[in-house]
């Protein structure tokens, strides 16, 4: 398993964290997903011959978030 952090700054409560969260674990490879909008950022523990850094950023994007 792989860990990636990627730096979030647009998230702004425990509802936009939940919203990265779930499209996150949603992606095949990615075994966790943890969001802290107090931090900036998001942790994700992955698969790295499923799931790269450029597929995370994009599905966080996806949910309307800047990565």
């Amino acid at each position: 398993m792989e860990q990636t952090t990627i730096e979030v700054t647009d998230m702004a409560c425990e509802g936009c964290e939940d919203t990265v969260t779930d499209a996150l674990e949603a992606l095949e490879g990615v075994s966790s997903a943890t969001a802290n909008h107090e931090a900036n950022e998001v942790r994700v523990e992955h698969d790295g011959g499923l799931v790269d850094g450029k597929t995370i950023a994009g599905t966080i994007e996806d949910a309307g978030y800047s990565a």
